[in-house]
């Protein structure tokens, strides 16, 4: 029986699904796969790869790769799940693909040696694909493991059947018959050609997709690194080395050294190692994937899996369309009315709409670039922002005030804390508040306020078993979010 580690790699921001995926809810975090489905695209990738497991092969601990900032959003989507064990591996900054699995290849031999496993195989997957087809998707998952488990030193990458002469992709090439696994040997690979190539490409029938999933065992990808790229591997081992733990509810926190982390050369797994492997000591494999594989990296790709009408549309949320075709509408906050427009994406929230041809989908980059540079805070937040403790949308702002609605999660409390700047109202509108205000601990109840004033050491707590929810006004003469002192937090903060 083979024993496998599911490695998701969580990291990225989605820049070219803005204004619905931003750095602070990227769209691994979204529902987008247009199934019905309730489940976000990190969810349905943790989902797809634990059903690698059967009667021949048993599954280690779920090692997700992450960064500090989303570590609450990956634990609030894993809880949903119930029956996931995962160890967050969380990066303090963001160094591509190459370090992301180099710790994770790490994590997992110190985890099999535990489990008396030397050498685990790893099953390698982005969280922000879709799969039409599952069933597909897991006997193709478990061929990869077969190959794996017949040559130590094998690398399986999935290739994805072509459907179109896409240029986002990258292609492999793929030489010879299927072996007893149904695996295919890897002559090269091929960066994303111009749109004559990719139509040669897709002629020529031996080219497929680079799904960005592999299957390896963690000392074969330790020593190709080492092989090809030394100084990543040298520096990520610094890192590991360099490694904190804790944890919290069972889940365990590692991070790597943060300055030995930041010292890491950033590369891709592709350009790191894979590109390099056909002809070389580690024999590349491809086993074919046809499951309706889809990486949403840009709205038009999120129409193309939709579910369209009979117009070719495709909706999402409170919108009105007439004589309007084959494009995507998604309001989010409120009513979008669309008229006399052909293969348009518009995308409604609370403090953004994008309005874009969707053929030019990949260039809302270029939008969020401008934001970057302007140093605007819509590229990063959401008007209603996801925290640990529950989440605040501020809805009203003007000079010297702002408005805001809190929830907090029952046992959740916000840190204790004081603002230099600013004073605050509360008002408690649904639930039971437990308030400290100085030196004072106060019970609130609906309809109930208080008045935190300026420089006060506060808390907001919710020891009751329904979420709480209050209006905060705030006065002053700066009220950004960085005019925060943390005395005692319970999530690390302080």
């Amino acid at each position: 029986m083979a024993f496998v580690i599911p490695v998701i790699l969580c990291g990225g921001s989605g820049t070219r699904l803005w204004p619905l995926s931003r750095s602070g809810f990227p769209k691994q975090f979204l529902v987008l796969s247009g199934d019905g489905s309730s489940e976000s695209l990190f969810q349905q990738a943790v989902k797809r790869i634990h059903s690698v497991a059967g009667n021949q092969n048993s599954l280690g601990k779920t090692l997700v790769v992450t960064n500090e900032d989303h570590r609450f959003l990956v634990l609030d989507q894993l809880r949903e799940m119930k029956s996931i064990h995962p160890a967050l591996l969380l990066e303090p900054v963001g160094r591509n693909t190459a370090p992301a699995l180099s710790m994770a290849a790490f994590c997992a031999q110190q985890i099999s040696d535990n489990e008396k496993e030397r050498d685990p195989i790893l099953v390698i997957t982005p969280a922000d694909q879709t799969i039409q087809n599952p069933g597909a998707f897991t006997r193709a998952l478990q061929d990869c493991v077969e190959v794996v488990e017949a040559d130590t030193q094998a690398i399986v990458i999935l290739g994805i059947t072509p459907t179109a002469p896409e240029t986002g992709y990258g292609y492999i090439q793929r030489s010879g018959a299927k072996d007893q696994h149904s695996a295919y040997s890897v002559e090269r690979f091929v960066e994303k050609p111009d749109l004559k190539k990719a139509q040669e490409y897709l002629a020529n029938g031996s080219y497929l997709w680079n799904s960005g999933m592999f299957v390896l065992r963690a000392s074969t990808w330790l020593a190709a690194l080492k092989e090809f790229r030394g100084d990543i591997f040298t520096a990520a081992q610094q890192a590991w080395l360099n490694k904190t733990e804790d944890s919290a509810d069972g889940v365990s926190f590692i991070r790597p050294g943060k300055e030995e982390f930041k010292a890491i050369p950033s590369e891709s797994i592709d350009y790191a190692v894979i590109e390099k492997c056909p002809g070389s000591q580690f024999p590349i494999k491809m086993v074919e994937l046809d499951a309706g594989w889809n990486d949403l990296g840009a709205w038009d790709a999120v129409w193309q899996v939709g579910q369209q009408d009979q117009d070719g549309n495709v909706i999402s949320g409170d919108a009105l369309l007439t004589n309007t075709k084959n494009s995507l509408v998604h309001a989010s906050s409120r009513l979008v009315s669309v008229v006399g427009v052909e293969n348009l994406v518009i995308v409604e929230t609370a403090d953004a709409v994008l309005v874009a041809d969707r053929s030019n989908s990949q260039d809302v980059k270029n939008i969020v670039t401008q934001l970057e540079s302007q140093g605007r805070e819509e590229k990063n937040l959401h008007r209603k922002v996801a925290r640990p403790w529950g989440w605040y949308d501020s809805v009203d702002e003007g000079e010297r005030f702002k408005v805001k609605r809190i929830q907090v999660k029952p046992g959740a409390s916000l840190s204790l804390q004081m603002h230099h700047h600013r004073a605050e109202h509360w008002i408690v509108v649904k639930g039971i508040a437990e308030i400290t205000n100085g030196d004072r601990v106060i019970t609130l109840k609906e309809n109930q306020s208080t008045y935190i004033p300026q420089g006060q050491t506060h808390r907001l707590a919710n020891r009751g078993s329904e979420p709480l929810e209050i209006i905060e006004v705030q006065s002053g003469s700066y009220l950004g979010e960085d005019d925060i002192v943390r005395f005692e937090d319970t999530y690390g903060r302080s």
